[in-house]
């Protein structure tokens, strides 16, 4: 089963937290047992697995990004976003999460982040249920 979700990102850089969406497409596909995979289909973005009970967390991984990879460092791309190419490709654009229960098998403090470079925008991701049954 598969769902797409939209979602409006606010800034340049920040980490979203769709766990909840997550969550309800789990609930919605009725799957117990099995693998939900989260995908993002944009070159400047990503999803991440991280700490979701200190706020200061996902802006301590924002800003270390943007420590590591400048926004103004000599890139060549002509659009003036590689930064935000390369933040993508180091987080990656796709999660793959265990269902137990019906739920998303994640540890107490963690939660799943959609994780916006080169935004604000307006973005979409997917997420694809399989079944242990299937």
């Amino acid at each position: 089963m598969l769902f797409k979700f939209e979602i409006r990102t606010n800034r340049r850089e920040e980490l979203v937290d769709i766990t909840p969406q997550i969550t309800s497409a789990i609930s919605k596909s009725k799957v117990k047992d099995g693998i939900a995979i989260i995908y993002v289909p944009h070159t400047t973005a990503g999803i991440t697995i991280n700490e979701n009970a200190d706020p200061s967390v996902k802006n301590d991984i924002i800003n270390f990004l943007s420590h590591l990879i400048p926004k103004n460092w000599n890139f060549t791309h002509l659009e003036g976003n590689s930064d935000a190419h390369i933040k993508s490709s180091l987080i990656g654009c796709s999660q793959t999460i265990i269902i137990r229960d019906g739920k998303p098998l994640l540890g107490t403090w963690q939660g799943i982040f959609f994780a916006e470079f080169d935004g604000p925008r307006r973005r979409e991701f997917y997420v694809k249920i399989i079944s242990d049954k299937e």
